[in-house]
């Protein structure tokens, strides 16, 4: 067994991005890689060619459409601290993944637009860290354009969000009348320079303000909470960061404050245990799958949340679903679609591990087989349809296809006991058009998407005698998930109802932990 070095699961730390989509988060990634000097150009992510494309946007649907809908990891060094960002889909349609990258994260950036507020997905992803008490940095993007007032969007975040606010900076103007971001720790402004007003590194320490701005900045700093860092990891507190993604503001400080004040490691739950970081054994679990990040290759990558003990390449751990233990030879650190082999990882880190279907969303890792990691569930499905497959030959590429998507959380797939068509279950409807084109670019599969006549699905539980009771009279609304469990397909949420009054020896669960 090995057993984390403290000094160096200190020196980690493994945070989130959340946002509602455009608020501008995939840009800010790019610049919190360069200003980690983990990249050395940034493009934007709407920009035409490959070359300028956000580097932690690599899907072939995500470059099309500018959005990120699968989470990425990257991790880079600065000034002795070792960060791992997991980048997460924004667009609500995909909040499964994003909740289970959530569950691997020990703190989050919550970027809000300034001219929006908080917005309806900024707001779900938030009750998510809630849940966990992931302590949250805010980070007020775009104040270089026009925006709403500095103490209404603090006032909001304050009242929507039931949380205290602490401002560490303040903007100069906004829109065209952005003159720069005063941090209050420093008492210096970064200016914007040249025609196209970044902020390329002046910054002005003996600033003379306008008076308004002065009584306002005075206020700011008097009239919220001071910072403190007991309360932030509480999740208790934010502090507020005010910058421009795209023109640099912002960003060095937002870096400088996870390496400062962002919690190491935290325990993980596993049941009624916490496993803390230092802990002797090696232990982590899957939060996610992502098969095809090499089309030449058709790999297929687990990530896997460290959480305690020194892991070691060539290292055997046993995984709760497979019950006997495998050498796991080439762990890979990431950089996006880059990546390269690690020779060992601590606590915090995320490292990939390729595999042939064997590892699966949930699974619990470690030395000794003794634990498992709870927390991270599947959800019942908003939207359910029946797959159209266009070439009837190829029937045994799409449940390749099918259950290796499930596999990843993109999909859920029920295979009906009476019926010969699979039906596929998402949250959103933007995953089916990822589904549709994921099919075509990966799989060469042509399919389409047909009506089912089911509404939404609920895993059974109970004693035999009452489930075998129940499918003999409801054989046409059941299927299987990929795991063989028994599911009730429901015509709507009555038909749930109903059937919970009339059998109230069974279970009709809208989450299946993993």
């Amino acid at each position: 067994m090995a057993q984390a070095n403290s000094d160096t699961t200190q020196s980690r730390r493994t945070f989130a991005i959340i946002s509602h989509p455009d608020a501008g988060k995939t840009t800010l990634t790019e610049k919190l890689l360069l200003t980690g000097g983990a990249i050395h150009l940034a493009g934007e992510v709407k920009a035409r060619g490959a070359a300028r494309r956000a580097r932690s946007d690599w899907m072939k649907i995500e470059q099309q459409r500018g959005i990120s809908v699968t989470s990425s990891v990257m991790t880079f060094e600065r000034d002795g601290i070792t960060f791992n960002l997991l980048d997460t889909p924004g667009h609500e349609d995909f909040s499964e993944d994003t909740y289970r990258t959530l569950t691997a994260v020990d703190s989050a950036i919550m970027v809000i637009d300034a001219a929006k507020g908080i917005e309806p997905q900024t707001r779900k992803l938030f009750e998510v860290c809630r849940l966990r008490s992931v302590p949250i940095i805010t980070f007020v993007n775009k104040v270089d354009r026009e925006g709403r007032p500095v103490f209404e969007l603090l006032d909001e975040i304050a009242d929507m969000l039931a949380l205290d606010v602490s401002p560490q900076a303040y903007p100069v103007g906004m829109g065209g009348q952005f003159e720069g971001i005063l941090d209050f720790e420093t008492g210096a402004v970064a200016r914007p320079e040249g025609p196209s007003k970044e902020f390329k590194g002046k910054r002005d320490e003996n600033p003379e303000l306008p008076e308004l701005f002065a009584e306002d900045i005075e206020l700011a700093q008097i009239g919220y909470p001071e910072f403190d860092l007991e309360a932030y990891r509480n999740g208790d507190l934010t502090p507020v960061y005010f910058g421009s993604a795209l023109k640099n503001f912002g960003v060095t400080e937002l870096i400088e404050a996870i390496a400062k004040y962002a919690p190491p490691p935290r325990p993980q739950p596993a049941g009624d245990e916490q496993i803390e970081p230092t802990r002797d054994e090696v232990t982590g679990f899957i939060f996610k799958v992502q098969a095809n990040m090499d089309p030449n290759h058709r790999d297929r990558i687990a990530f896997m949340r460290q959480v305690s003990g020194t892991f070691k390449r060539g290292m055997k751990l046993t995984p709760s679903g497979l019950g006997k233990p495998i050498s796991i030879h080439s762990p890979i650190l990431f950089f996006a679609q880059d990546r390269e082999v690690a020779d060992f990882a601590e606590p915090g880190d995320i490292i990939g591990i390729p595999n042939h279907g064997t590892l699966r969303v949930g699974d619990t890792l470690s030395e000794k087989n003794d634990i498992r990691f709870t927390g991270l569930p599947n959800f019942a499905p908003e939207i359910l349809r029946r797959v159209q497959l266009k070439d009837p030959t190829k029937t045994k590429q799409l449940r390749k296809a099918l259950d290796d998507l499930s596999e990843e959380g993109v999909i859920q797939v029920f295979y009906p006991e009476l019926g010969a068509q699979h039906i596929v279950g998402v949250v959103g409807q933007l995953q089916l058009e990822v589904l549709i084109s994921r099919l075509s670019a990966e799989y060469k599969v042509e399919a389409g998407l047909e009506a089912s006549p089911f509404a939404t699905a609920r895993w059974l539980k109970g004693d035999e005698k009452a489930l075998d009771e129940f499918e003999k009279y409801n054989r046409a609304n059941l299927a299987r998930d990929r795991d063989g469990d028994l599911v009730f397909m429901a015509k709507s949420p009555w038909d749930v109802s109903y059937q919970q009054e009339k059998n109230p020896d069974l279970t009709f669960s809208a989450t299946k932990e993993r």
